[in-house]
Order: structure tokens, then sequence, then C-alpha cells
């Protein structure tokens, strides 16, 4: 099967079906698009066509993701199927789990791993934060808190994600995520494809 994942979800993805031995081969798109989010199914379009077009079984590592039931519409019309939930961050810790987060303390920024990880690249440098350091209370006054969706949590990724909450001047709460939501989501995508029993 051919998974056309988020950036952010690739590398988890791929190592979650090696673990398995699932026939699973990983098209990652760049992670920025989630900045971008109504440019994602026409990322995907293009590139599921030609896969099918191979004879290739193809699903989507995506939620929904900003994108307003674009991807779903993409996916209707060839066939294929996606990651449930509205977002990553419902693959990750649960929609249930999740919703509790945001009534508990509605204003939740939310990390993952990959996230944690690219911090600088992908939050403070795309904001601009680097350049205008004045800009931090426009876009995050209204936050209270920094949620780490731990995944795979080690020593280094905890320096980085209280660095991450360092800057932006919010406290970090870490939940301990793991990868079974996503583990249990990409193993339905595999059941529906029937390429866990194919090497194909």
């Amino acid at each position: 099967m051919d998974l056309i994942a988020c950036g952010a979800l690739a590398q988890p993805a791929a190592e979650i079906a090696a673990r398995h031995g699932w026939p699973l081969t990983v098209h990652p798109l760049p992670p920025l698009l989630h900045n971008q989010p109504h440019l994602i199914a026409g990322e995907v379009r293009p590139l599921a066509e030609r896969l099918l077009a191979q004879g290739r079984r193809v699903a989507i590592g995506y939620a929904d993701c900003g994108t307003y039931g674009a991807l779903d519409a993409v996916c209707a019309e060839l066939g294929i199927d996606r990651l449930p939930g509205l977002h990553c961050y419902d693959v990750i810790a649960g929609p249930e789990r999740l919703a509790r987060m945001f009534e508990e303390q509605p204003g939740t920024y939310v990390l993952t791993d990959f996230l944690v990880r690219s911090f600088a690249r992908t939050v403070v440098r795309e904001l601009g934060l680097d350049r205008y350091p004045e800009l931090r209370s426009d876009y995050f006054g209204s936050y209270t808190r920094v949620v780490w969706l731990a995944e795979q949590p080690d020593d280094e990724l905890r320096r980085l994600a209280e660095e991450a909450a360092g800057v932006l001047g919010l406290p970090l709460t870490v939940v301990d995520a793991g990868q079974s939501g996503l583990e249990s989501a990409l193993a339905r995508l595999v059941l529906r494809s029937g390429a866990g029993s194919d090497r194909g």
C-alpha cells in the first residue's frame, strides 16, 4: 500500500509499518502545508492519481487538517481512505481525550513530537517571531498553556518542549500519548486496503 502522508506523520508511520511488517510505502508531503491547509488536497490529488494509475493501493496519511472537506472530496472521488479525525492531534491523542483537554483549558496550544523537534522552523521562523518577537502576544496572547502530546519522549525532546513553551511564555503540560492512536488508525487503513496480506 502507498500512504500519501503529512511530513509530520511520515516517519512514525514508516516506523510503525516496519514494526508490523506491513507492506507500506510512505510518500511524505511537505509538513509546512499545514500552514496553508487549502493547498493540501491539491497536492494529494495528483500524486494519488499517479499511484492509482500504476495499479497501486493508496491511502491518505492526513486527517481533515483544516481542508474543510476538500480532502474528503478527493478521497470520495478517487475511492480511497484517509486517517480519521479533524486533525493529527485527534489521531495521536484520540478525539475524546483532546476534547477534554480543550474543555478543561480552552487556551491550550498543542505540540506533537514533530512540532517540538521543528519548533524553531515551523513556528518561530514561519510566524516571523525570530525577527519580530513582539508579535508573540498577537499570536499567542489568548493561550494559557502548551500541551505536548509525547509520542516517543526522550530527554532531548523534553528539553526542546520546555524551550518551546518558554518561547511562548506558557507553562508546559506533558501528556503521554504514545503511538497507539496512529498505530490503530494505520492498521485500519491497511486492513481496508487489503495490503496486510499482500506484499505488493
